[in-house]
């Protein structure tokens, strides 16, 4: 790979590591050690969610308007501030409107960096989406490790710790991202100020359709930072348990995600065959989730849901590069990154609800419910349109 996609993949592990020490350990926070009930605790996690929201779509507004160095660090100072000030002050309330600066910066960083890592690399194709994705995933096994060491030692560490390796970030973004930015065609930037908006094309219908999908997905997935993560410790389970198996997920992720590509490869699946596959592996991890009460059965759960992710998770922001025109991919990206925010966001607050008012056997009921919705959105994405593939992105590696 070239030196630039190493930087920004180096600067993706440090990001996502510094982030894993706090976001598995939100709920655990707000619940057990400031006394909140699981729906407050879901509803400031859907307050971070949505300023995340926000935060995508701007940066992928700003990457196409700035380039991506800027948009970049602009982010990056927000979240840094704001993570300095959590280090100081994280009780109630502040600890709500630290964690929505933060959702707000750090939504910034997430698509210009996707968006960024295509533009350097156009001809690594899918190789360069991976690469982040991958990179991605080292920081969440590095740091669910690492923080669930620190909690287990001292709870409030885990926000300077979250500091540290922000600031590396800042340093690796502030000196090796420079001269980054994508040129842009001066032929294509005129022709897109002649242009008065943008209409609703076939194109961005599918990916709309596609992103609802993958927004059930990110519902039914966040339910192991919340409801699942409280259940765990309500079963005795313990926090360095917990961490593990997250570790777990992110080892595999980068050990099995060359066999999932070779098997994808192997069944000559289009890249809608391959997220329906994942969103079936996906219910069968939840099934076996329901009967979890030893931390083998959750670990059990974790590994199938994990092999899950490694067939959606990569192929969504495929798509999104296949169906962007090229004056929108960070907006295109941005959308992508909406969609798993926004799943972010009513996860914790529809899975902390169902519990609080009903229990854990509801909760998987409406889980397989929103998985066979996304199933069904995931089939008919592309009927008015048609989606060109390469090998390579079919397979998705």
């Amino acid at each position: 790979m070239p030196r630039k996609v190493w930087l920004l993949v180096a600067g993706m592990i440090i990001n996502v590591t510094g982030a894993s020490f706090l976001w598995p350990f939100n709920t655990i926070y707000l619940h057990d050690h400031l006394g909140k009930s699981l729906s407050v605790a879901g509803m400031v996690l859907m307050i971070n969610s949505l300023t995340g929201v926000i935060g995508n779509l701007l940066g992928g507004v700003l990457f196409d308007k700035w380039g991506g160095y800027k948009s970049i660090l602009v982010g990056i100072v927000i979240t840094l501030v704001s993570i300095l000030g959590l280090v100081f002050f994280h009780g109630w309330p502040l600890y709500v409107v630290w964690l929505a600066l933060i959702g707000f910066g750090s939504g910034m960083v997430f698509p210009s960096m996707y968006a960024m890592v295509g533009t350097v690399w156009p001809e690594g194709g899918r190789r360069a989406f991976n690469a982040m994705y991958v990179g991605q995933n080292v920081g969440i096994a590095i740091g669910t490790a690492c923080g669930g060491l620190v909690a287990s030692y001292r709870f409030d560490y885990i926000f300077l710790a979250n500091f540290i390796l922000y600031f590396v970030f800042f340093l690796i973004a502030f000196i090796g991202f420079r001269g980054m930015e994508d040129k842009k065609d001066p032929g294509v930037q005129k022709e897109v100020e002649m242009k008065k908006g943008w209409s609703l094309t076939p194109g961005f219908k599918a990916l709309l359709i596609v992103c609802v999908a993958y927004a059930l997905c990110w519902v039914t997935y966040v339910q192991w930072q919340g409801a699942i993560a409280t259940h765990m410790q309500e079963l005795n389970i313990s926090l360095r348990h917990y961490s593990l198996l997250w570790t777990i997920n992110g080892a595999m992720i980068v050990c099995a995600q060359p066999l999932v590509s070779m098997l994808i490869r192997w069944m000559k699946r289009s890249l809608k065959q391959q997220i329906m596959i994942g969103i079936i592996i996906f219910a069968a991890s939840f099934v076996v989730l329901s009967q979890a009460q030893q931390f083998t059965m959750f670990l059990v759960a974790m590994v199938t849901l994990t092999i899950g992710e490694l067939f959606v998770w990569p192929a969504v922001p495929t798509i999104a590069n296949i169906l962007a025109p090229k004056d929108k991919l960070g907006f295109y990206q941005g959308i992508v990154n909406s969609a798993a925010t926004v799943g972010k966001m009513f996860g914790p607050v529809v899975g902390g609800a169902i519990v609080d008012l009903y229990n854990m056997e509801v909760l998987f009921i409406a889980i397989m419910v929103m998985l066979v919705v996304a199933l069904i959105a995931t089939s008919i994405y592309d009927k008015r349109v048609k989606v060109e593939e390469t090998v390579e992105e079919k397979i998705a590696v």
